[in-house]
């Protein structure tokens, strides 16, 4: 291509995009090319992925993209990662293909039995919201961002059925990318005010339609830090303000979840109350529950103006990606006699309740779709691919039904525990399909909010 650099990059299968300077063939990266002199080239410390002249290294180490920059004032190492004492992981797991067929059915055995008594049929909640009427009837919209468009609907619908998209709210939305579902509950509350968005990303986004937020009323921030290190305390805006928070996520895909449940009902109430007491009993001393109405004391010492967590809405997804280390539910897999190794196979086992995924990620990725949906889909399909394929289906043994049923009852077992881990600190939690399968294998909804007594009626 005129005007680019003419290096061809053997990795990638094309030539380099970088433009070099005015006469030059090449870039500066592939500048050693030309041999226009001695200089030499060599691997960056920090990132041998790119090359630096070794007589321009300690300008290059000060300034490279790479280096180790400073932490935010929120960032408080694995202040939300969970289990501290690694050595209850098993250090290795055999592959399921690796189990025999008595040590499969023990398995298929444990995990029917704990899941005795679970509500096997969730409710079905699809709703939809003002907000993106205009948006769902485009016609220039296609199939995939339609689906899209289909979930956010529907979450915001949940959401307004929770009475959360009101004034005074901090909406935190965990693994934002391009913070989308951000912008549309922005959308419903054009007429609200004191709004505060904190888009919650590890990951540096391109195409972020921060810039279509140009109304007074709402601030956004960006905070880019894994949610293992997010302490929501320390966020400048909540430190000052107090603001009630509602987290939001679309797909939070496996750990994520577990990670900011716990930044929000751990890290956040303990703001609220400012001892070193355990989870539960600042939890439930805030709501106002039962346990808490037992302890009159704790009541006397809440501040006025502690404004806990006043709702979560979490589009749940990828179970195969979640970690025991991280898992809020561990407490719940103990109690019906189940542990690490168990979550293990169980987890890798959730795959199979969404066998056709690759196929849709596939359509996905070839719609004429924006960029960060369609690396949200090449995600999945990578995945996926990795845990559909081979031997882990087992050819043979069981049949597609048989596995589609084992891992959709994986995917609730290990929900219920996140259920459950909610309860215990005195939300009501539920589990509800919110959007049809067609439209996402990943239909389920997490939603929780404080104690009955105090959500709001609807006026």
């Amino acid at each position: 291509v005129p005007g680019r650099c003419a290096y061809f990059v053997e990795r990638k299968k094309r030539f380099c995009k970088m433009i070099p300077a005015l006469g030059r063939r090449f870039c500066g990266e592939h500048g050693q090319q030309e041999e226009e002199n001695d200089r030499k080239r060599i691997p960056c410390p920090l990132d041998p992925k790119h090359t630096v002249y070794e007589d321009q290294l300690q300008k290059h180490l000060k300034k490279c993209n790479s280096r180790e920059k400073p932490k935010p004032v929120y960032f408080v190492q694995d202040i939300n990662a969970g289990l501290k004492d690694v050595a209850e992981i098993p250090e290795k797991q055999v592959p399921i293909s690796s189990l025999s067929k008595e040590e499969l059915e023990n398995l298929i055995t444990k995990l029917k039995k704990a899941s005795n008594g679970l509500e096997l049929h969730l409710k079905e909640q699809i709703l939809s919201h003002q907000a993106l009427q205009e948006a769902l009837n485009d016609p220039k919209n296609g199939e995939s961002a339609f689906k899209h468009l289909k979930q956010q609907a529907s979450i915001l619908g949940n959401m307004e059925k929770l009475h959360l998209l009101g004034p005074g709210r901090c909406f935190v939305e965990f693994g934002a990318g391009r913070g989308k579902l951000s912008h549309w509950v922005d959308v419903a509350l054009q007429n609200v005010e004191n709004v505060q968005f904190l888009l919650v990303e590890r990951a540096t986004t391109r195409f972020k339609v921060d810039g279509k937020h140009k109304r007074g009323d709402s601030i956004f921030e960006r905070l880019q830090v894994d949610i293992q290190h997010l302490c929501l305390n320390k966020v400048p805006i909540l430190e000052k303000k107090k603001l009630s928070v509602v987290g939001i996520g679309k797909h939070l895909c496996g750990a994520a979840t577990d990670l900011a449940l716990r930044c929000l009902v751990e890290s956040y109430t303990t703001f609220c109350d400012g001892e070193n007491e355990e989870p539960a009993r600042k939890r439930s001393r805030n709501d106002k529950t039962e346990v808490a109405s037992n302890n009159s004391a704790d009541n006397d010492s809440n501040k006025d103006d502690c404004k806990p967590v006043a709702g979560i809405v979490i589009a749940l997804c990828c179970h195969h990606k979640c970690d025991w280390k991280h898992y809020v539910g561990r407490e719940f897999f103990k109690s019906v006699g189940l542990g690490p190794v168990e979550f293990h196979y169980f987890q890798r086992m959730s795959s199979w309740a969404t066998s056709g995924m690759r196929e849709t990620t596939t359509k996905a990725s070839t719609s004429e779709e924006s960029e960060d949906q369609t690396n949200d889909a090449k995600e999945h399909e990578q995945t996926f691919s990795k845990t559909e394929s081979g031997s882990d289906t087992l050819h043979g043994i069981l049949t597609v039904e048989e596995r589609k049923e084992i891992g959709c009852l994986c995917k609730l077992l290990i929900d219920h525990g996140r259920i459950e881990y909610l309860r215990q600190r005195g939300y009501k939690a539920a589990l509800q399909y919110y959007t049809e399968s067609a439209v996402s294998l990943e239909n389920v909804l997490l939603t929780a909010v404080p104690s009955p007594s105090l959500i709001p009626e609807p006026t």
